[in-house]
């Protein structure tokens, strides 16, 4: 082959690639990158406020639920007083007998005891059978409000406890009295439904 010949077949090889070239599709461009998602401040604004309250509500919750049973729990341990030489259940003494009701029938577990008191005047003998007499008919009045017997203890301490010491009424007055413990139960008080 001639050197004339051998250019021509390499000119015509060069074009042929260059056309080749010339018709493949020119490489596609780097893709750009992704957006960062746009932040919604107000919506995250707003959930966090969201979250606030239903904390609050829930913690305000809490402290609704410990004030009711710390309630209940007084209502368990208010006394009832009596009139001097008396074992009758006043109007005062039925409405805090009253509302021991529905925390013992909600709390079906809680025993409590009742211990009756006198002030000193009477001898210690008459004066725990008084006491006896007290804590008897605080025990019945609940019973007859629905309240099993075997859940409530009475005992009677006469004039041996006094909660006030003097020889005026106002001392007499209150330790003529019938205190209340809880005996059991008393750990995991439930509220009464309103």
């Amino acid at each position: 082959m001639s050197r004339r010949s051998r250019v021509a077949s390499l000119l015509i090889l060069a074009g042929a690639v260059v056309v080749a070239c010339a018709k493949s599709p020119a490489p596609a461009p780097a893709p750009a990158p992704a957006a960062a998602p746009a932040v919604d401040s107000t919506r995250i604004r707003d959930s966090l406020a969201n979250a606030k309250r239903m904390a609050d509500s829930a913690s305000a919750e809490r402290e609704r639920q410990a004030a009711a049973v710390a309630a209940a729990r007084s209502s368990l341990v208010a006394k009832v007083f009596f009139d001097y030489d008396k074992a009758d259940i006043t109007d005062q003494g039925k409405a805090i007998l009253d509302a021991k009701v529905p925390v013992l029938s909600t709390n079906p577990g809680i025993r409590i005891r009742v211990e009756g008191n006198c002030d000193r005047r009477g001898s210690d003998e008459y004066n725990l059978a008084l006491g006896q007499r007290r804590a008897a008919a605080a025990k019945r009045y609940l019973t007859d409000h629905g309240i099993d017997a075997a859940r409530i203890d009475i005992i009677s301490y006469g004039a041996e406890r006094p909660v006030a010491e003097g020889d005026g009424e106002d001392a007499y007055s209150q330790n003529r009295r019938d205190e209340f413990a809880i005996v059991a139960g008393g750990d995991n008080l439930k509220v009464a439904a309103q």
